[in-house]
């Protein structure tokens, strides 16, 4: 498995045990050619898996891609050569669509979009959605969406539980079966610099995001069996 942040804010590294502080290489080198993959690669001890680490760095390549040739398409080449070294390849993207995401929604196979069920996240949504299929048609025409992610879900709350129906009802088999709930322990786990399934693998946060994964590989491997029959 590797895990590219592709968010200034750094908090996949941070999250994954790297202290963004002290990088020599992060994924901004690569992206500006500044370095190869190999340079910039780290290891997360805790969560057993390789990661491109990102910092404040990050902040700049937005006005660097800009005056580069084939500026969405960065990320896409440097991880040409290692795709098939890896079962996953997960990108960590900034919270808008500015060109660092554009570089991921182009690099990347499918898109999980993860999201609160609140009204001005119901909103944004479908602009989301057409944004995605605008650069799938004119950049990546392998990208698609995977499935939604309701997170920070509160069964308490009357919103969620109408929101998921809406979802539902727009969306289908796209929306996710598993709930990522509001959990002390995984808001916890990022400041001790671990995942939460090392943090605490018996929370409720923990045990959603295996059931998370485990439905990921399940779809992943219907698919396959569709796609060769």
């Amino acid at each position: 498995v590797l895990l590219i942040d592709l968010d200034p804010q750094g908090n996949a590294t941070m999250g994954s045990g790297v202290d963004k502080h002290g990088l020599e290489h992060s994924i901004y080198d690569v992206l500006i050619g500044e370095c190869d993959l190999s340079q910039a690669m780290q290891f997360s001890e805790h969560g057993g898996y390789q990661l491109l680490p990102a910092n404040r760095d990050l902040t700049a390549a937005e006005v660097a891609l800009l005056e580069m040739k084939m500026k969405e398409s960065r990320l896409r080449y440097a991880l040409a050569p290692i795709r098939e070294n890896y079962d996953y390849i997960l990108i960590d993207c900034p919270p808008s669509l500015n060109m660092l995401t554009i570089n991921a929604l182009v690099a990347a196979d499918g898109v999980i979009i993860p999201m609160q069920c609140e009204y001005y996240a119901l909103e944004g949504l479908s602009d989301l959605v057409n944004s995605i299929q605008r650069i799938g048609q004119l950049l990546n025409p392998k990208l698609q969406i995977e499935g939604l992610l309701r997170t920070m879900y509160d069964p308490r709350i009357s919103l969620p539980i109408d929101a998921s129906a809406q979802l539902k009802q727009h969306f289908g088999d796209k929306l996710y079966d598993a709930v990522i709930p509001r959990n002390v322990r995984l808001a916890e786990a990022p400041s001790f610099g671990m995942p939460a399934l090392v943090y605490d693998k018996q929370s409720r946060g923990a045990i959603a995001y295996l059931a998370l994964a485990g439905e990921l590989v399940r779809r992943q491997r219907a698919a396959a069996k569709t796609a060769t029959a």
